[in-house]
This record gives C-alpha cells, sequence and structure tokens, in this order.
C-alpha cells in the first residue's frame, strides 16, 4: 500500500539529512505497517512538525490513526509509553506500537480541538486534564530538570547584549535554580498541551493528544495556553487588554488543574524568558539578524512574562 507524504512533511527536508533520509524512507516504512497491521487508509494524511497520521480502519472496520514520527525527535520517544500508562484516562487510547518504527496505532478522534472554544473554557478543559494525566512519574523519561538545566546554562551564556530586559533574564535564572533545587514529587508532564493538542472523540469527551513526555513537576505546564492564540486577546473581540486576558488564562489554569499559583507563575516566567532565548541563540547560530518574527516572538514571550507578575 502506498501513502502519499503532505506536502508540509516533505518541507522538512531542509533541515538537514537525518530528515531526508527519514522522508525516503517514509512512504515504504508506513506502507509496511499498514500491512502488517491489517489497515486501510481512509482519506488524506496529516501531519504535525515531526510525524504524518493516516487515518485509517483496521480489520474489523474500526477507524483509528497510524502515526509514525521521525526518529530524530527525542522529545516523543516515549510517547507511547506514556499513552499506555494513561489507558485512556485524559488522553487518546493507544492501541497498537512499534517503537523501533516509532509507530502507533490510535482511537480515532473526529475532533473538534480546543481552537475554536473560549479560550478561558479551554484552560479549565486543560485544567481538568492535568489532573487524569498527572500520574507517578515513569523511569524511563527523561526529566523536566535535565532539559531545563542545559536551558538555562545557554541563557546565561547568550551574556548581557540581548533584546531581552536583563532583569527578566536573571529572575528566569534564579527562579531556574530554585524550582530544579526543589524535590516535588515527579509526575508524569505532557510538555506541550494547548488548544491543538485537545481534541473532543465520538462522544464529546476531550482527550489529550501529542505528548511531549518527561518526568517532573506538575506545575510546568501551563505556559503554553498562554502563548498560544495570543493574537485573539488585542483583536476586535477582545475584553480588556493583552494583560487582562493573559492572567483570565493563567487563573482559570491554575485554579482547574488546583495548581499552586506562585510555582506556576514562577515556571512560566522561566519558560517564556528561555523561549525567548532560543530566538536569540538560532540567530546567532545562523550568523544572522533576528528576523521580523522571532522578535515578535521575543516581544510576547516578555508581554506574558511581565502580565503574570503585575
Amino acid at each position: 500500500m502506498s501513502v502519499t507524504i503532505p506536502p508540509g512533511l516533505l518541507g522538512q527536508r531542509e533541515l538537514g539529512k537525518d530528515w531526508s533520509d527519514w522522508l525516503d524512507r517514509l512512504p515504504r516504512l508506513t506502507g509496511d505497517l499498514l500491512d502488517d497491521w491489517h489497515l486501510t487508509p481512509r482519506g488524506d494524511s496529516l501531519h504535525g512538525y515531526c510525524s504524518i497520521v493516516v487515518p485509517v480502519v483496521d480489520a474489523d472496520g474500526v477507524p483509528g490513526g497510524l502515526k509514525v514520527t521521525f526518529t530524530g525527535d527525542d522529545e516523543s520517544l516515549h510517547e507511547g509509553l506514556a499513552l499506555q500508562h494513561w489507558g485512556g484516562r485524559g488522553a487518546v487510547r493507544l492501541r497498537r506500537a512499534d517503537p523501533r518504527r516509532r509507530a502507533l496505532l490510535l482511537d480515532w478522534l473526529p475532533g473538534p480541538d480546543l481552537g475554536d472554544a473560549w479560550d478561558v473554557e479551554a484552560c479549565e478543559v486543560v485544567g481538568g486534564l492535568h489532573r487524569s494525566l498527572h500520574l507517578p512519574a515513569l523511569p524511563q523519561l527523561a526529566t523536566v530538570s535535565s532539559y531545563v538545566a542545559r536551558w538555562l546554562r545557554e541563557l546565561d551564556a547568550l551574556g548581557r547584549d540581548i533584546p531581552i530586559p536583563r532583569r527578566y533574564v536573571d529572575q528566569a535564572l534564579s527562579l531556574g535554580a530554585d524550582l530544579l533545587a526543589d524535590d516535588t514529587p515527579p509526575v508524569v508532564v505532557h510538555g506541550d498541551l494547548h488548544y491543538a493538542n485537545v481534541m473532543a472523540d465520538a462522544a464529546g469527551e476531550w482527550l489529550a493528544i501529542d505528548p511531549k513526555p518527561m518526568a517532573g513537576d506538575r506545575h510546568y505546564e501551563p505556559a503554553p495556553m498562554l502563548w498560544n492564540r495570543m493574537d485573539e486577546l488585542s483583536g476586535p473581540g477582545a475584553v480588556g487588554s493583552v494583560r487582562d486576558g493573559l492572567r483570565r488564562r493563567f487563573h482559570a489554569i491554575v485554579d482547574a488543574a488546583d495548581l499552586d499559583e506562585s510555582r506556576a507563575r514562577d515556571w512560566v516566567v522561566v519558560r517564556m524568558v528561555v523561549n525567548a532565548g532560543w530566538s536569540v541563540q538560532d540567530a546567532r547560530e545562523a550568523d544572522r539578524a533576528l528576523g521580523p518574527d522571532e522578535q515578535d516572538w521575543i516581544t510576547r514571550c516578555i508581554a506574558i512574562t511581565k502580565a503574570v507578575q503585575d
């Protein structure tokens, strides 16, 4: 069986030889999985940044999604393990997995996602999902601390001549060190839970998809719900200022997930300043000036950092 690779995914060839090699193998790999698992494609393939999802039906006619992920994506290495651990409670159900081929067979979720939901309501949904997903950590998972410790070192190495207020950089470095020194019991952290990564099943129940699972502090989670869909906070239908909108979101998810407000706020500050630093780091490594999109992103990161603390 042959599968057409979406053009948007094929565009990742420009990221290097590892991507090109995987994309060259992907049609055969996906076809072999369809044959081995007795699956039949039933529509156009979808894709994320580093994976393809083929809508399928199995031998009994049950719909599902065959997901195959780029072998070089370490963040999703244990996606199947986390989904198995959750067992369909708060997240899409895993039906079959082949870790060697980075392949998963998932229940089909018809949607929609939370992209068109009122943002505060969406934050409440996501906060409720966190309660289901934050189970005791699995030993196989990389830790939040191992990632963040490296990111803080890289942020510090950027020096003082960067377009991020120094007080926020110093604050992030200090808060990050304190957070990493705390021995909060680790849980399974989704890592990337935002509006597009929550979808409705056929019964209308909201379920998380596409985890980047880690073991760590559950207060690490809220930031993506703030930086996504920010444009609407200053659009025609906005209520109050961007600051007001961000604070409504922050408090909604903190309350729904029963998080400690101060600790969640500290993690938002650390994550947003680190995110801003990545744009500077990328430009330096490519020996170029910051582009307009990168400048806008840094401005967005600073706005969130400020809003949650005002």
